[in-house]
């Protein structure tokens, strides 16, 4: 079970990835803390985690600021990513999967099978689908054995619009398109054919980034359309407050 820290900053952090945190806010303590729900501790801590994952900067007189990425740093994660994950997929195929592994990414297939059936994407799909994807894209890097893999392909994770973590596309037909890549990645993976693995892997993120440049701006227009605010996070034990 996650701790409220780790609540706290993934909630951050995903504001900052979805681009509902600008490039440049300001993030203050109290208000985040009365935003969330909670008390100014678990913010505090939260702040100093996304500053060394590089999200927020520190600067003097002004406190924590969410960081500026231009879209040819968001590209160049996207590069790293492509090559990191195709060399776990190379890996995962070499060394084989074990019988947990490859029960999660039997059932991701599964479920991204059923969700995407309906012909379109409707907006209940996005969580369920986002689930999908993260779990395909952790379960590989698991997979790779190989700790330092893992550790690099998160880092590059940690840039707005370049994280798995979110799905930015309405389209059925680029989801589907980036479906049916899991479907030969796996394939590939399970018949343990490494070059193969580690290929499509690769040409999947960097088609992932292909898409990103082209609709950047339109991005950037839908970011500034969403309120930048949190949910509550629930916790009737953690009154806002120092």
């Amino acid at each position: 079970m996650q701790t409220l820290v780790e609540r706290v900053t993934d909630s951050v952090r995903d504001g900052i990835l979805h681009g509902q945190l600008r490039p440049g806010e300001r993030l203050e303590e109290i208000p985040l803390a009365k935003r969330l729900g909670v008390s100014r501790t678990p913010v505090r801590a939260a702040l100093a985690m996304l500053v060394n994952d590089g999200l927020i900067d520190h600067q003097p007189k002004r406190g924590y600021v969410v960081r500026a990425f231009d879209i040819e740093v968001i590209g160049a994660a996207y590069e790293v990513r492509s090559v990191l994950e195709g060399l776990a997929c190379r890996r995962a195929a070499q060394r084989g999967l074990d019988q947990s592994q490859t029960d999660s990414l039997v059932k991701c297939l599964a479920e991204g099978d059923r969700i995407l059936a309906h012909g379109l994407l409707r907006p209940q799909d996005h969580e369920p689908y986002q689930r999908v994807n993260v779990e395909i894209h952790d379960t590989l890097l698991e997979a790779a054995g190989n700790p330092w893999v893992s550790r690099f392909a998160i880092q590059a994770h940690n840039i707005p619009f370049a994280s798995d973590r979110i799905i930015l596309w309405d389209q059925h037909a680029v989801i589907l398109h980036s479906h049916t890549d899991h479907h030969r990645i796996i394939d590939a993976v399970m018949s343990r054919d490494s070059a193969r693995a580690e290929q499509l892997m690769r040409e999947h993120v960097y088609y992932a980034g292909l898409i990103l440049k082209a609709n950047y701006e339109n991005l950037l227009s839908a970011a500034d359309s969403v309120p930048s605010v949190f949910a509550p996070l629930g916790f009737a034990d953690e009154a806002p407050g120092p």
